[in-house]
């Protein structure tokens, strides 16, 4: 049940691909807690997803962007203020792509330029997007700037590959960008360490089923699903939230602190 928390706030959201991603969640939740929304995802992905169905439904502009090109972002926020009528309130970054993993490449045969394209898309544009964001101004005081992450940043996965040194580079960016806005605009930079979510980008990895499970199984609460981690994202553009900001927020259902569970004693007792 909507409760008006972004009544009145103005957003970008990115990564917006079809109805299973986290971005289209949070789009959804957040425009019915009252808040006017630019979508916004790379031209490639635009035509592989159904962003326009999103937009119809919530009303929504959508303003293509490569989220690598500087060039992009700078339309990206100056068409969003014209759109929504002055800067926004909060921006969600949920971009994620490496090329090695999309290809298969072993972690010890890695393509060293696919390499920095991983980083480069997911998460050297996070510092982009704030980068031109404070160069036009274009973030009210107190806004909130979010992106999404994967506790691979901090323990290792197999076939998470390159991905996971992205994100441990986004969380990076967080903390310093965070400390930058705070300064300067009290505009709070944050984290979502997100629980295996049963997307299309995600669903991609190799071996995810069996992940999936596994964290499932290793979660006190189970994984936190797509709409679970919307109604987190919202909670962290709305007022109640002003003064978090560098955190690496874990929402994954206690994975990311249990040791082991009664579920997982239960498996390896069969074998």
């Amino acid at each position: 049940m909507p409760h008006d928390l972004l009544k009145g706030k103005k957003g970008i959201i990115s990564g917006a691909l079809d109805s299973s991603s986290i971005a289209w969640k949070v789009a959804e939740k957040a425009h019915a807690e009252g808040a006017q929304i630019v979508l916004t995802n790379a031209p490639i992905a635009m035509r592989m997803g159904e962003i326009n169905k999103l937009a119809e439904q919530i009303g929504a502009e959508i303003v293509p962007a490569d989220a690598t090109s500087m060039e992009d972002l700078e339309n990206l926020f100056t068409k969003s203020m014209e759109s929504l009528g002055g800067k926004v309130d909060f921006v969600l970054h949920s971009i994620g792509m490496s090329p090695n993993v999309r290809k298969g490449r072993d972690y010890g045969n890695l393509n060293y330029d696919w390499f920095l394209k991983s980083l480069d898309v997911s998460a050297l544009s996070f510092h982009k997007m704030m980068q031109t964001a404070e160069k036009l101004d274009a973030i009210n005081d107190w806004g909130s700037v979010l992106g999404l992450s994967y506790i691979a940043a901090q323990r290792s996965f197999p076939d998470y590959s390159d991905m996971a040194q992205a994100k441990a580079v986004l969380e990076s960016i967080a903390r310093s960008y965070g400390a930058r806005l705070g300064e300067k605009k009290n505009i709070r930079v944050n984290t979502i360490s997100q629980s295996p979510t049963m997307t299309t980008a995600g669903s991609g990895v190799p071996g995810f089923d069996v992940f999936f499970d596994y964290a499932d199984k290793m979660s006190p609460l189970g994984n936190a699903d797509a709409d679970s981690c919307a109604d987190y994202c919202v909670s962290l553009f709305s007022d109640y939230t002003r003064m978090v900001t560098m955190q690496n927020l874990m929402h994954d259902g206690g994975f990311s602190t249990a040791g082991i569970t009664d579920a997982i004693v239960e498996v390896l007792m069969k074998k």
